[in-house]
């Protein structure tokens, strides 16, 4: 093969890359989350955590509080971030509804040492932003009160819990959960999904414009057409993966062994494009080859999710540098097979070529 003619051909594509309008709004997407990373991490993880953004809030909030006078009222005295309003029910629902308090509380005329519960309501704005920083804030307070009320009643307790001692956190492990359990692996992988998608619609794309004869008139051979696709498709995994942890780190998030990140997910993602290649130089129409090809991925990410060092844990360890040299060893296996699978697409592409045109 000649590798000038190689170049030429992958240069073609990369200027038409332009024309891909479903890449470039994946390639835009991932520059959005890379670059508005800090942003989507606070956001994010309260979906599932709204415990994560109480401790963004620097803001004082008032609370109205109404009802009988019990040691909740010297719980709420221990934190400076609510302020504590005595109003009537009546007042303090008014005074919610026209935002002068943040939330209302009322507590019934119960003692501490009755039969039955202590029911404390309390009253938020709904699908408001500011409820759910509010909500976390007076969980604690009423988890404190209920320790209280637990003493006051402990001479009912027939069974006594076991006592355990947990290490004290550091309230980080949800960022640390979504930023190198998600953001980062979602990064570096997707662009080589993306390519394996786009190689198939380049080489699909001269079937079905029927170029594909002028493309053979050239001293361009197939098998040479075949690797420039690849290796434009091969050029975007890196400088993609690059671009997102130069971004990340613009955004303070520290990402250890750049260099091994960007080498095992160029590996990888040559596996994946020559993967795809075979398949739409099988099928040869896009759609089939699409769906052939992500039902491959879909089967081949199963299988290898059931591995120790699977991609994705690989790009954990490496971020957070606990891989150890065994990822050289993982490298080495990943190469030795994208070797392999480069030798089946040369000689398929060139069977491929050497056929008849109305066969090809």
């Amino acid at each position: 093969m000649n590798a000038r003619h190689i170049g030429l051909v992958a240069k073609k594509e990369l200027f038409g890359l332009s024309s891909e309008k479903t890449i470039v709004f994946a390639v835009l997407l991932q520059v959005f989350i890379a670059m508005f990373s800090s942003f989507l991490i606070v956001g994010l993880t309260a979906m599932y955590d709204p415990e994560a953004i109480e401790g963004y809030s620097t803001v004082t909030y008032g609370v109205g509080y109404a009802g009988a006078d019990t040691a909740l009222i010297d719980e709420f005295a221990k934190r400076d971030d609510l302020v504590l309003n005595r109003m009537d029910l009546a007042g303090a629902l008014a005074a919610l509804r026209e935002r002068e308090v943040a939330a209302v509380v009322y507590v019934p005329d119960t003692p501490p040492d009755a039969e039955g519960p202590v029911t404390v309501t309390l009253y938020l704005i709904q699908n408001d932003l500011q409820s759910s920083v509010i909500n976390v804030k007076i969980k604690e307070v009423l988890q404190g009160y209920e320790r209280e009320l637990r003493e006051v009643r402990a001479d009912r307790m027939t069974s006594f819990p076991v006592g355990l001692n947990f290490p004290e956190s550091g309230g980080a492990e949800n960022f640390f959960e979504f930023v190198y359990g998600l953001l980062i692996p979602l990064l570096v992988l997707l662009p080589a999904v993306i390519s394996a998608a786009l190689i198939i619609d380049l080489i699909t794309e001269e079937y079905q414009r029927q170029t594909l004869e002028s493309l053979m008139s050239t001293p361009v051979t197939f098998t040479e057409m075949v690797w420039g696709k690849i290796a434009a498709c091969m050029v975007l995994v890196p400088v993609q993966a690059a671009l997102w942890l130069l971004l990340l780190g613009a955004n303070g998030i520290a990402v250890g062994n750049t260099a091994a990140i960007l080498l095992h997910a160029s590996v990888g993602g040559l596996f994946l494009i020559l993967l795809a290649a075979l398949v739409a130089l099988h099928y040869r129409e896009r759609t089939s080859a699409q769906f052939i090809f992500s039902t491959a991925l879909v089967v081949v990410f199963l299988f290898v999710m059931a591995v120790p060092y699977n991609p994705l844990n690989l790009m954990v360890r490496l971020a957070v540098d606990t891989a150890g040299p065994v990822h050289w060893l993982i490298l080495a296996l990943i190469t030795g097979a994208t070797a392999l699978l480069g030798w089946a697409t040369t000689a398929y592409a060139r069977r491929v070529g050497e056929a008849p045109p109305t066969a090809r």
